[in-house]
């Protein structure tokens, strides 16, 4: 293919995905690192080119942005979200870039009390001012949360009440990116909620998980005190644990909730279930 692509963010789980899929769709893909490891060799050896850069630095992302038809842009629930857009759009400002997928997320508004998702907002309108077309990505929780805090126990231990939502894998997100990145056009100046095919609250979650795990998982819900305490035992920054409790209120409120078919008319397949994503990844939980 003659369009080059770059992915930021390209041994994060949605950015891994895209470039895998670009990859194998033959499109020339350009995969941003900060150091060379494992992860970026998996993606050397299926063909990608491999950019050492930062975000945070602009000279770095320059010379990743050069000769860039398209790129995808993510960053971590982390400090510098703002400073790492502003040099993003610049970047691919100088370049001529032709067209940027934004990750966000779904709470991104601007009187939210996380402050991670303000930010969101806030780099959203940023890049609307751009140029560069840009097509904004809203997520609601992915599906890899019931790995990320699962703790062996068989409890789902969470403030989120009664809250409903629609678990969406990250390669489901992937497929929708990639999709996009390849014909920009018709999605420029779109903002698109992503969701899983299946709404559903913590006991039915815990349900879907234990007829395929063949064993009990119950759902435990708790108050923010509680998982506060959960959050800093596993090391997690101050930065996201004040989203992440900030995150509970806006669930148990029905931000997170919903579902839609955009999955399936970008990419033409539904999205990944909670008993197909469990399934898929059950060495992790017969391992833990």
């Amino acid at each position: 293919m003659s369009r080059k692509i770059l992915v930021i963010g390209s041994t994060g789980k949605t950015g891994r995905n895209t470039a895998e899929n670009l990859l194998k769709d033959g499109y020339d893909v350009r995969a941003l690192v900060r150091r060379e490891d494992e992860r970026s060799k998996r993606l050397s050896d299926l063909g990608a080119e491999i950019a050492l850069g930062d975000v945070l630095d602009l000279n770095s992302l320059a010379e990743a942005t050069q000769d860039v038809n398209a790129l995808y842009f993510t960053y971590p629930i982390a400090p510098g979200l703002m400073d790492a857009t502003a040099n993003m759009a610049q970047a691919a400002e100088e370049n001529g870039v032709e067209a940027i997928v934004n990750m966000s997320q779904i709470s991104a508004r601007r009187g939210t009390e996380s402050n991670a998702a303000r930010q969101h907002w806030v780099a959203e309108r940023l890049l609307d001012h751009s140029p560069v077309a840009v097509t904004h990505i809203r997520p609601t929780f992915f599906a890899e949360w019931l790995i990320n805090m699962w703790d062996g126990s068989g409890e789902l231990r969470f403030p989120f009440a009664e809250g409903r939502h629609a678990p969406i894998a990250a390669s489901d997100q992937a497929k929708v990116i990639a999709e996009i990145l390849k014909d920009p056009a018709p999605h420029a100046g779109q903002r698109y909620p992503l969701y899983g095919p299946v709404e559903l609250n913590h006991y039915e979650i815990a349900d879907a998980m234990s007829r395929t795990l063949e064993r009990d998982v119950r759902y435990v819900p708790i108050g923010l005190d509680e998982f506060e305490t959960i959050l800093k035992s596993k090391g997690m920054s101050p930065h996201f644990i004040q989203h992440l409790l900030a995150v509970a209120v806006d669930y148990q409120n029905g931000i997170f909730a919903g579902t839609n078919d955009t999955v399936k008319r970008i990419c033409g397949s539904d999205p990944k279930t909670v008993e197909t994503f469990v399934a898929e990844n059950r060495a992790f939980y017969d391992a833990h």
